[in-house]
């Protein structure tokens, strides 16, 4: 067994043993390996072919991405000082190695030359694809750049990487490092009994009594949403809206680590030629231009506005007649809602969170991909991080094609939000399949006592997104590795998947299979679902222009923007009086925390979210006509989106699925946002 776990790829990571001073040595000893299987693959005098050249360099990189991928994992996931360290001190060496990679004029060539070998022509689409990619990716790279430019190419590449960690780092540590002790329970007046139990819980692990409240999701979304003290939810705002600000600790501020990435982002798209960061960006997504998604975005603005304006108009007239609230303030509006909501379709998210513990959840999803895909999925036996992680296999036939690990609860030391990440991805080894391996990432609340975890219907819509993302990776039938999975698919097309599996949350079938209230084991009454069902479009219209409010300041700040002296939040305010309806106060501070533009890869591509959500609500609706979740639909839509992973165009799987363009009507008609039902008021 190799001494160093990072350098063991027979297998699954040995996370039991990984610590973070085998990670220095495990990416020296990967980048030196790299380094020589590159200089011999350049040197060599034969003409490249796929197995003499791609292979042995598909396999060497592979091996340095899966170290650094359970590295970056863990950073995200069990962050420590030590482990910080280490990431960010490898991160240069890695980016100069990607941008030499990248650059290197001889392996080019080598790629332009497996184009005229004989063979080419009888290559699968997969390969075809694969050589048009990396040809397409050296340009990106700046192959063709002059030296002195490829020079400054580099230093943009690596500082731009360092960038990103600074920022997630910085979001992270401002949001652990806010607290907030109460030892009166009359302030938490309204807060359901569980969420009060998880936080004595919290107090209790420090050893103190009373109550800790924190900025984590599983606090910070109930204080908002059913607080009585309009207090309490006004200082937890503010600590939320302010992170990583001028307002904090000046090591955790964000604004000079925007103000650079914006500069540096500016630089590397004119350096390659493009006008503005934007235009980089889409040019290898499925959208053609910026101007085309700010017509597309600003096009459904138009659409969903009116439906805003009447739900804010609803909200406010219930705040003044019902709870005497003349002004809404920001810290108001979730609370309000929920009030707003129990009074028209009588039920709260309390209330049927206790019909959705953990347990029931996770069978019922099993039992829909079962429905919809043929496939198993039983826990098996694997080394976690932590003690809370579990392990999957997915069974067809009887035989292993894929696996996960779930890593559901929020914790101090863990990024926020919901995400997969792949730790393998198929492809064939000397005639063997390696099966694919992803990362299953949330941020739910933990077990209390001996009650299991409970999952509000969203963070069930939530979970089901997230392993949407794992079939994408999971259920490839690619066997080269740059293509299979969600590898090599375009930004704009990966949420489709995702997308499209929230839709099974909302089937009276799957969700009557997969309920059982944590202390009767009632299933879920199909009048409170019925109540649900009435209330799935509930404030849509206030939900679709917040996205697009999103979408088009990234869009706009990466494309018409002045990076060296313009106001990103003067930008943010002029695109909320273009669609937004709700206004918060001056002093919040949303873009120092936009994970997804600054550090996640989305920037100038959060307008993916809409664009996916377009096909995914057509691809949902050929389950519709076919009467809902069944094997005959599921087949197609796996043989022809998920098995072909990014081996050909997204747009070209969508038609093969659909048999026409995307449409639309569906997402119009999912989201309740059609004519008739705004001049009926319904």
């Amino acid at each position: 067994m190799t001494a160093n776990p990072l350098l063991d790829f027979t297998d699954l990571p040995r996370f039991g043993e990984i610590k973070p001073e085998h990670v220095t040595p495990a990416v020296e000893a990967l980048l030196a390996e790299a380094r020589e299987t590159v200089a011999r693959l350049t040197a060599d005098a034969q003409s490249p072919t796929w197995e003499n050249f791609v292979e042995p360099l598909d396999e060497v990189i592979e091996r340095l991405s899966r170290c650094w991928g359970v590295v970056g994992h863990l950073n995200a996931v069990v962050n420590t000082p030590a482990l910080r360290e280490v990431y960010n001190a490898n991160i240069p060496q890695l980016s100069a190695f990607w941008t030499e990679l990248g650059q290197n004029l001889a392996l080019y060539a080598r790629f332009k030359a497996l184009c005229d070998q004989p063979a080419y022509a009888a290559y699968n689409p997969a390969r075809k694809r694969i050589i048009e990619n990396n040809l397409r990716d050296f340009k990106l790279s700046g192959a063709e750049l002059p030296d002195a430019d490829k020079v400054r190419f580099a230093g943009v590449q690596s500082r731009l990487a360092e960038l990103s960690a600074r920022f997630e780092e910085n979001v992270l540590d401002a949001t652990d490092g806010f607290s907030l002790y109460l030892d009166d329970a009359s302030q938490l007046a309204g807060l359901p009994e569980d969420v009060c139990a998880m936080l004595a819980a919290w107090a209790a692990q420090e050893g103190k009594t009373g109550y800790k409240l924190t900025l984590q999701f599983p606090c910070y979304l109930p204080v908002m949403q059913y607080a009585e003290d309009g207090a309490l939810r006004h200082a937890l705002y503010d600590a939320y809206v302010q992170r990583a600000s001028e307002f904090g600790p000046a090591e955790q501020d964000n604004t000079p680590v925007m103000r650079e990435k914006l500069q540096l982002n500016r630089e590397e798209a004119q350096l390659l030629g493009f006008a503005n960061y934007a235009e980089l960006s889409l040019y290898t997504k499925m959208a053609e231009s910026p101007a085309q998604v700010i017509a597309f975005l600003r096009d459904l603005a138009s659409r969903a506005r009116p439906f805003a304006l009447r739900d804010r108009a609803e909200l406010e007239a219930f705040a003044r007649e019902e709870l005497g609230m003349d002004h809404l303030e920001a810290w108001d509006l979730a609370y309000v809602s929920e009030k707003l909501r129990v009074a028209r379709y009588a039920f709260s998210d309390q209330e049927v969170k206790q019909y959705f513990p953990e347990p029931k959840v996770l069978s019922g999803l099993f039992r829909v991909v079962n429905t919809l895909f043929g496939i198993e999925v039983r826990q098996a036996s694997a080394e976690v991080w932590h003690p809370e992680v579990r392990y999957y296999e997915i069974l067809r036939q009887g035989r292993v094609i894929g696996s996960f690990y779930f890593d559901l609860y929020a914790r101090e030391g863990k990024r926020p939000g919901a995400w997969m990440d792949d730790a393998r991805a198929r492809c064939v080894k000397a005639g063997v399949v390696q099966t694919p391996v992803a990362f299953l990432t949330c941020n739910f609340s933990s077990p209390i006592g001996d009650k299991p975890a409970l999952f509000t219907h969203d963070e069930v819509i939530t979970l089901f997104h997230e392993f949407g993302h794992g079939l994408h990776h999971m259920l490839t039938e690619v066997d080269e590795l740059s293509v299979s999975g969600i590898k090599g698919v375009e930004w704009d097309a990966v949420e489709l998947p995702s997308q499209f599996m929230e839709n099974f949350c909302w089937e009276w079938e799957v969700l009557g299979g997969m309920s059982a209230h944590v202390d009767t084991g009632e299933p879920l009454p199909r009048a409170l679902f019925d109540k649900m069902l009435a209330a799935r479009n509930f404030q849509s219209g206030m939900q679709t222009v917040r996205q697009l409010e999103f979408s088009l300041f990234d869009m706009l700040l990466y494309s018409d923007f002045d990076a060296d002296q313009g106001d990103w939040l003067a930008l943010l305010d002029q695109v909320r009086q273009e669609v937004a309806v709700n206004f918060p106060p001056a002093y919040n501070r949303f873009p120092n925390s936009f994970s997804h533009i600054f550090a996640g890869g989305y920037a100038a591509g959060y307008y993916s979210y809409k664009w996916a959500e377009v096909l995914s609500a057509d691809a949902y609706s050929a389950f519709e006509e076919a009467g809902g979740a069944n094997a005959v639909t599921g087949a197609h839509f796996w043989r022809e989106i998920l098995s072909v992973g990014g081996s050909r165009p997204a747009m070209e799987s969508f038609r093969a699925f659909r048999g026409r363009d995307p449409q639309i009507d569906a997402l119009l008609r999912h989201s309740g946002m059609v004519e008739d039902l705004l001049r009926t008021g319904n």
